[in-house]
């Protein structure tokens, strides 16, 4: 299944090293399904966003992956996906940016005719240049913000309460980010995601996470409060916790974060894993 990183690091400006796949040799020993893609996102400190990305259509386009990248600025997305829709392409590739927000994406959503319908009626259509139901539900969430005037909380829910009632729906764990905030969702619960809460760095290690799939490293949040979410533990703190299917966890500028169940019944076409694709269902295996 696709990984999803997040880290916010509140109205601090800090520098964080990055790789995608944690060595040279981790796809052939690591791995049975090789990833489609890699991607980081950030909001520098003037609030400009950053998004580098790589397909992988080939071992020669894995040295991206494998490289360090150090980035800068207050909120950061890291993403690893494997291709349930979509070629291998860079604009199929995590992170997406729209109205100057980073969005990724882990999960399948079904019926893309519906949604597609739905873009149209919206006039959001034009919001999507790939083939992935990931950007559509970007587009869909972009399109929901306008139209809430804004709020960007509002029209993520409204756009996430359509999904629930009008397609099919296996999982949307999603990562939402602005230059001062950061929204996290795990919906229903065939994924999973959680959240590490180091607002108080005085009594937490190094900040040095690591999988087999992303590698987050960074000297000035040895000492300096941050919120992290992620799609599995990355190391050994027992303040890691799963968030519960259908919370939404929103963390502001000052990393005041407020957590609450915002969708807490199930979707109304819910897919299981023996109703996906054969891609779409190898997508979703914990690779």
């Amino acid at each position: 299944m696709c990984r999803l990183f997040g880290l916010h690091a509140g109205r601090s400006v800090v520098t964080a090293t990055f790789w995608l796949l944690d060595a040279p040799d981790n796809l052939s020993a690591q791995s049975a399904r090789n990833p489609d893609g890699t991607g980081l996102g950030v909001f520098e400190g003037d609030g400009r966003a950053v998004v580098r990305k790589q397909p992988i259509a080939a071992w020669h386009d894995t040295a991206f992956a494998v490289e360090a990248h150090d980035m800068t600025g207050t909120t950061f997305v890291a993403h690893v996906r494997y291709a349930s829709t979509g070629a291998l392409d860079v604009r199929n590739t995590h992170p997406f940016l729209q109205d100057d927000r980073i969005f990724a994406h882990n999960g399948v959503v079904g019926e893309l005719e519906v949604l597609d319908a739905r873009l149209a009626q919206l006039s959001a259509d034009g919001l999507v240049t790939g083939q992935t139901d990931s950007e559509r539900v970007f587009a869909l969430i972009t399109a929901s913000i306008r139209a809430a005037g804004g709020d960007v909380e509002k029209g993520l829910l409204d756009a996430m309460n359509w999904l629930t009632r009008n397609v099919e729906i296996y999982a949307v764990n999603l990562l939402l980010s602005t230059a001062t905030d950061m929204w996290a969702l795990r919906y229903p619960e065939p994924h999973e995601l959680y959240i590490l809460d180091r607002r108080d760095p005085r009594e937490q290690a190094g900040f040095d996470l690591h999988t087999s799939r992303i590698h987050a490293r960074s000297e000035h949040l040895r000492i300096q409060p941050s919120v992290v979410f992620a799609s599995e533990r990355m190391d050994d703190d027992p303040a890691w916790r799963l968030l519960a299917p259908g919370t939404l966890v929103h963390v502001d500028a000052d990393l005041t974060v407020t957590e609450r169940i915002a969708l807490p019944d199930p979707p109304r076409h819910q897919l299981t894993r023996a109703d996906l694709s054969p891609a779409a269902a190898a997508s979703q295996h914990p690779a």
